[in-house]
């Protein structure tokens, strides 16, 4: 019987997540390099929503890509998988393709990722955006938003046993982190700008061989959770900080029952217990292999993180359906 405790997720239901961004990542690799993002970006939750409705858990969308008039997105609030109220209650964090340009454009980065967690257990916010930063192990209680983006680089350089010019520290390529790239390199850090898709390298700094220590700026929201998420099942340091387009979405966050919606949020503000992160890739990345179409058969690579057991789970499907079927 599936365990309904609040504090705990059954195991099992992992899996059943890998098949949820297995069938979305699928989904939406017939348009890579298509220019077509909205579109391709439709097939990924399309996908997704028929997949969660194969879960045995009654999913809520805390965090994701938008307000319910905004379909085809999966909205915030949005309930998916099985009514049937015998099954466990999660909260849900998604982003059924993260990295719609790169999709759109085959460049490296594009993901279908969720994170999941008992009911309560994710930050219920607005789709907004979110000032980040995202680090392994060695820098928990070493970075931090109260700190500048230089002394971050110099302290983690020093508890890596590194120099600071050998702190890789990526960064969202946008104007408004002009003066950031320009203090992280005064600092002496290597310095990779990306153009989008921040999970990626978030995860990549609790992943050692990815050769990525840092990652700092504003990025989506939703991608923040999602990132937290992760690097709570890895051990690592994630800290967030909400900056709202328009006073309409402070309030919605009050709404929403953050009681101080600019504060600081610490790790365990965004993943208050134990959670599972799963993403499966769509384009090649530092983290996941992207799609592979070889033949008649398509391949699909995952990777499927556990907080409570610190767990890392790599799956290699390969199959001869143009789309994953959730079930065997």
């Amino acid at each position: 019987m599936i365990d309904k405790t609040p504090s705990k997720m059954d195991r099992k239901l992992l899996l059943e997540y890998v098949r949820v961004t297995e069938a979305a990542a699928i989904a939406c690799s017939r348009l890579i390099g298509a220019g077509k993002k909205e579109d391709a970006d439709s097939l990924a939750v399309e996908a997704m929503r028929r997949a969660f409705d194969k879960v045995p858990a009654r999913g809520t969308i805390v965090i994701g890509e938008g307000e319910r008039d905004e379909a085809p997105m999966l909205y915030i609030g949005e309930k998916v998988g099985p009514r049937d109220p015998e099954l466990p209650e999660v909260d849900i964090a998604v982003d059924p393709l993260e990295g719609t340009n790169l999709c759109a454009s085959g460049k490296p980065g594009a993901l279908a990722v969720l994170a999941i967690a008992p009911r309560g257990g994710l930050l219920n916010a607005p789709d907004t955006y979110m000032y980040k930063i995202a680090a392994g192990p060695e820098g928990v209680g070493v970075v931090t938003l109260d700190k500048s983006p230089a002394q971050n680089v110099l302290d983690l350089a020093e508890a890596k046993n590194k120099q600071p010019t050998d702190i890789v520290v990526v960064v969202l390529e946008r104007p408004r982190h002009d003066q950031l790239v320009a203090e992280l390199r005064g600092a002496g850090a290597s310095v990779r700008l990306i153009t989008d898709g921040d999970v990626n390298p978030s995860v990549a700094t609790g992943l050692p061989d990815s050769g990525i220590d840092m990652f700092i700026g504003k990025g989506g929201a939703p991608e923040g959770v999602l990132a937290a998420a992760a690097l709570r099942c890895l051990g690592g340091a994630f800290e967030g900080r909400l900056e709202f387009r328009n006073p309409g979405e402070r309030e919605r966050a009050l709404g929403m029952g953050m009681e101080e919606p600019d504060r600081l949020l610490r790790h365990v503000d965004l993943v208050s217990g134990p959670c599972f992160f799963v993403a499966s890739g769509v384009t090649d990345g530092p983290i996941l292999a992207g799609i592979r179409k070889v033949g008649l058969r398509t391949h699909v690579s995952s990777l499927a993180l556990r907080s409570d057991t610190g767990t890392i789970r790599r799956f290699e499907t390969s199959t001869l359906l143009d789309h994953l079927p959730v079930h065997d």
